[in-house]
């Protein structure tokens, strides 16, 4: 049974310090995101979307080396990247670590960092590289390495979280509650070279925007 999936999507390159993960994890590409794998050295297990920016030659070099490619039309109700994250729900991960890239549209980035706090994944464990930023999904207990002085972020999302806490940052949060559309979370640091996060109810995005206070 597969437990890590890693689902890499277009926005230009990683270009934060990957985090260790399972050798044996299958890789997705979402459309274009085949093309930063490839600069990953990733090998593609699966490639999806509706193949309007993957060039074809990456396609062709997929299935070459044994890789499946899952097609979808053009019209479709959602994103590449959400296509991605329902195959790897699909294929049993537990784990999901999302690469890709911070620029592009506004709305395509804002779009994706709502997606990994969805309802519809909250049986998944969700990671993200996007450019410099890291960003983790919390919704019970989160542990996540930084450095003295690194920003560090909270926002809630899909409504109230409540029971909050947070150890190893500068401002403590202890059984506190973050409104969605709130800054009250924003631009925490860390104290050392580690923190957590915990949430007793709702869903709590943390971003780490790879930049000192």
């Amino acid at each position: 049974m597969v437990r890590t999936a890693i689902v890499v999507c277009a926005g230009g390159p990683v270009r934060a310090t990957l985090p260790e993960f399972d050798p044996d994890a299958i890789v997705i590409a979402a459309d274009a995101g085949v093309h930063e794998a490839e600069r990953l050295g990733l090998h593609v297990d699966l490639l999806v979307g509706d193949l309007d920016s993957a060039d074809p030659a990456a396609v062709a070099r997929v299935e070459a080396s044994g890789g499946r490619v899952e097609r979808h039309p053009a019209d479709k109700d959602a994103s590449d990247l959400e296509l991605a994250l329902v195959a790897a729900a699909v294929a049993d991960a537990r784990h999901v670590l999302v690469l890709g890239g911070d620029g592009g549209r506004l709305d395509h980035l804002l779009g994706n960092a709502f997606l990994l706090a969805s309802p519809r994944f909250a049986d998944l464990r969700i990671d993200a590289v996007l450019g410099a930023a890291r960003v983790h999904v919390v919704r019970d207990e989160r542990a996540m390495d930084g450095s003295p002085g690194e920003l560090v972020s909270l926002f809630a999302v899909g409504g109230r979280a409540l029971g909050v806490g947070t150890d190893g940052l500068r401002w403590r949060l202890d059984d506190d509650e973050l409104m969605p559309g709130s800054t009250r979370g924003l631009s925490n640091e860390f104290l050392g070279s580690s923190g957590s996060v915990r949430v007793a109810k709702g869903v709590v995005l943390v971003v780490q925007p790879g930049v000192e206070g």
